[in-house]
This record gives C-alpha cells, structure tokens and sequence, in this order.
C-alpha cells in the first residue's frame, strides 16, 4: 500500500520509549509509515504537533469536515488490547469518544479534548467529587466479553505474593503485604462484573465541550469497583500530606468515593488492599526493596478502619 502523508516520531518519545527493547523500537520504526497510511485511510489532516506520555503518541488532526480529532497510536499490549472495546461499551458516556480505530495495530481516533486542562487544576475537594462522579458513571457500565478479568489478575497476584515478599527489605512491610493477600484470598470468589478504567486519576480527566470533565486512557478490566479506587486515593498525595493528617485525608477521599459509586465499605477496602498488592508486586518486580510510602499510609488506614 503506497501512502502520500507520513507522521513525525519526536526524537524525545522515540528515545524515551525505545529504551523498553527490541519490540518497542521495531514499533517505533513502523510508526511515520503507519501514521500516514490511517492519515489517508481516514481523510485526516494534521492540526499541530504531536503530545506523548510515557507509551502512545497523540497527533491533533482535523476530519473532513473541520472537526477537531486527534489520532492516538500506541503499541499493543496487554494492559491496552481492550481500550477500543471499553470505549465502544461506555459510548463517550464520561469519557473521551471513539470515533474509530484500526484493530490491528490498535490505533484510535478519537474525539478531541483539552490537553492543557486536566483535572489537577481544580481544588481538591472538588476534583475528587468531579472524579467520583465520572468513575460511579464508567463502573455502572456492564464490562463487555473478552477483557481481562480481575478473577484471573487476583489469582496470578496470590500465586506470586509468597515468593515475592521475602525480597523488601522492612519486616513489617513484608507482614502489611502477606495481609493484603490475605484480602484478596477473601474476595477472590466474587471479582465483580464491571467495566473499570484502572487509572483514574486527575491527569487522566480532561476538560471538554461536550462535557467538562471526561476520562482518558482507559486500561478496561472486568471486575470489581473496589478494584478502582486506589489511583483516586494516593493522587496529588502532597495535597494529603499538607493536611497534617494523612489518616483523615484518606478517609475523607475513601468515603467520597464509596459513597458515590454506593459501595460496601469492607469490600472496597479489600480490594484496595489488593490494589495495594498489585503495586507492591509490581514494585518487587522493578528490584525495590521497599513499598511506597503513600501505598503503606493508604493500606494501613484502611486496615484500622476494618
């Protein structure tokens, strides 16, 4: 296939991104070709230069009417593979818009939002209530067939949890996470069925036309809401901390949240825990021998308040 328009990596994302191996960089070689082909596959102009994160590209671009997109490539993996679906399920219902995607390399056009305004600029209290209400929408969405499901990334959790520990370094953070674990083994029967975008957080909120606020970057995961809430909780953690009273801060962000998503208090609390977990064997994974500070507060207010 022969392509008249071609997209531009920035040095910066390419050097950045291709730091991740073989795979990552043979990626990043196809992307100008690949960029251009859905350039012309779907009639789209360029409109400014390119943003990234730390695994996807964004390209401002204009439909052949004049309405703003942007064009959104990153490479497929397994944490992404169900980002198209979740968007199709939720239907721009507190969330950016699909407006259509290439399902072999996983490249979305979406609608555009406003980059410069995350929901970070907000006071907190406000912030969290905003995100409460957008996460209480997207978790009220059935999740469709053929995601991951929190049952099996709860198992694999407990499978490595006992091998894992010994490597941190602190006693009473190998018993916090072996207690986590615990938590996890008690729910693992009753995973939940719900959509979930699994980073919630500020920066993944940006303001909009058609709405003010609407969530970005889904990871879509079936399961439990419980499992939702902890990128909420540790969010802008200095705005925790300057309160003097990171239990209370904790508490006040947990109960918000619980109470607009109409959760059962105890089982969020487990699930959170097993968010917990999750990170902490994550974290081991990367050679750390310790477990956040954040991570530990959270787990253990939880905890005195089970």
């Amino acid at each position: 296939m022969t392509t008249s328009a071609s997209i531009e990596v920035p040095d910066q994302f390419a050097a950045s991104y291709g730091a991740n191996g073989a795979d990552a960089r043979a990626w990043l070689a196809g992307l100008p070709r690949l960029g251009g082909e859905l350039l012309d596959r779907w009639r789209l102009r360029p409109d400014g230069p390119a943003a990234y994160g730390m695994a996807s590209l964004v390209f401002p671009v204009r439909q052949p009417d004049g309405t703003p997109a942007v064009l959104k490539l990153q490479q497929l993996r397994e944490e992404t593979a169900g980002a198209s679906a979740g968007l199709r399920a939720w239907n721009g219902n507190g969330i950016v818009r699909l407006l259509d995607h290439d399902e072999q390399s996983g490249t979305q056009l979406l609608e555009r939002l406003d980059a410069t305004r995350t929901l970070s600029s907000v006071a907190d209290d406000d912030a969290m209530r905003i995100l409460a209400d957008l996460m209480a929408r997207l978790t009220s969405v059935p999740a469709p067939s053929g995601l991951r499901r929190l049952s099996g990334i709860a198992a694999a959790m407990l499978d490595q949890a006992s091998q894992a520990v010994p490597a941190l370094r602190d006693q009473d953070e190998q018993r916090l996470v072996r207690t986590c674990a615990s938590a996890v083994a008690e729910l693992i029967g009753e995973p939940g069925d719900r959509l979930l975008h699994w980073d919630l957080h500020y920066d993944n909120i940006l303001a909009g036309e058609r709405e003010p606020w609407l969530a970005i970057d889904p990871e879509p995961l079936a399961g439990d809401p419980g499992f939702e809430l902890l990128p909420a909780l540790d969010n802008r953690w200095d705005q925790v901390e300057v309160t003097g009273d990171v239990a209370r801060a904790v508490l006040r962000r947990f109960d918000l949240l619980t109470e607009a998503l109409g959760l059962d208090r105890n089982r969020a609390v487990g699930w959170t825990l097993g968010r917990v977990l999750q990170n902490a064997l994550w974290d081991i994974e990367d050679g750390k021998p310790t477990l956040e500070p954040a991570q530990v507060a959270i787990a253990t207010t939880l905890l005195h308040r089970r």
